[in-house]
C-alpha cells in the first residue's frame, strides 16, 4: 500500500470554527506516516479486504435510516435558517425542507456529573427491540474493521489491545472500542477528541449517495480525506484538530452517513 508522509504545516484554525468546504486531496488507499511511524490508513473501498464488512455497512446504514432506530435530530444545518425565514413553521416542518441531520450512539456512555449522573451506562438504543438488527450490524462491522487494522497495521492493533486490557468487557464495543456513533449528514466544526485514549485510533466507515462533501479535514497536515462510499479511515482522533466539511446533496434524498467507532478513556479501570 502507498505510504504518505504527513508533515506539520502552519495554520490559524481554531477549535469550534466551522470547517469550510475543501476538495479532498487523499483519494487513494494509503498508509499515513508521521515521524517514521504509521499512525493510521485510508481505504477507498473496503470490498477488497472484506465483502462481509461492505454488507454489514449497508445493513447498518439501511437500519439507521429506517424507523427501527431512535435518532437524535441535529440542527446545525440550514434547518434553523428555514424556520427563522418562515414564521409559524415548526422545527419538524423545517427539517423536512432542510438537510436532515441525525445521530445515534451505541455502546457505553461515560459518567456525566454535570447532568447528575455519576455512573457509566449503556446507550438506551440497546433497549429498543426494533434496533437489534442495527446493533448487530454495527457490532459486526466493528469486529470486521478491527481485523483489517490487524492485517494492515498490526502494531496499531496490538497497541490498542494492550490499552484495553484494563477495560471490562461490559464496556467494550467490539474488542477495542467503547462505543460508536452514526452521524447522518453532520458536518462537524473543528475539534479534537480529547476524551479518547491516547495512542488509540478511531474507525470511520462511510455510506453516501448523491452527495458531495462530508470529508475529514486535518489542518495540521493540510489533508482532507475523501471518505468515499464504503471507505474506511483509521485515524488517531485524539492527536490533531480536525473537522468535517459541509455536506452538499446533489440530488433528492442525497446523504452522507458515517459509522464511527471510538475508545473513551473514561472506562479505563472502572
Amino acid at each position: 500500500m502507498k505510504k504518505i508522509k504527513l508533515q506539520k504545516v502552519g495554520h490559524n484554525t481554531k477549535i469550534g470554527k466551522d470547517c469550510p468546504y475543501v476538495i479532498p486531496n487523499i483519494k487513494e488507499d494509503c498508509l499515513l506516516e508521521v515521524d517514521g511511524e504509521v499512525i493510521g490508513f485510508y481505504i477507498k473501498d473496503v470490498t477488497k479486504y472484506s465483502e462481509k464488512l461492505k454488507q454489514l455497512i449497508a445493513i447498518a446504514n439501511k437500519e439507521f435510516r429506517s424507523d427501527n432506530v431512535h435518532k437524535t435530530p441535529m440542527d446545525r444545518s440550514n434547518v434553523l435558517q428555514i424556520q427563522q425565514a418562515n414564521p409559524g413553521m415548526t422545527r419538524s416542518q423545517a427539517r423536512e425542507l432542510g438537510t436532515s441531520q441525525m445521530s445515534a450512539i451505541l455502546g457505553s456512555i461515560p459518567p456525566k456529573p454535570q447532568f447528575k449522573r455519576n455512573y457509566p451506562t449503556i446507550s438506551s438504543v440497546h433497549r429498543e427491540p426494533k434496533s437489534q438488527t442495527f446493533i448487530k450490524a454495527m457490532w459486526g462491522a466493528c469486529l470486521e474493521a478491527e481485523q483489517i487494522i490487524k492485517e494492515i497495521a498490526p502494531h496499531l492493533y496490538e497497541r490498542q489491545q494492550e490499552l484495553f486490557e484494563d477495560i471490562k468487557d461490559e464496556w467494550k464495543f467490539g474488542t477495542m472500542y467503547t462505543g460508536s456513533i452514526s452521524n447522518f449528514n453532520i458536518s462537524a466544526p473543528f475539534h479534537r477528541d480529547t476524551g479518547n485514549i491516547k495512542g488509540t485510533v478511531n474507525i470511520i466507515l462511510t455510506k453516501r449517495n448523491n452527495a458531495n462533501g462530508g470529508c475529514l479535514n486535518v489542518p495540521d497536515y493540510n489533508v482532507t480525506f475523501e471518505q468515499a462510499d464504503n471507505s474506511m479511515l483509521v485515524y488517531p482522533a485524539w492527536k490533531n484538530v480536525h473537522g468535517v466539511t459541509p455536506i452538499k446533496p446533489i440530488a433528492e434524498n442525497g446523504y452522507r452517513n458515517t459509522l464511527i467507532f471510538y475508545p473513551l478513556k473514561a472506562f479505563k479501570g472502572i
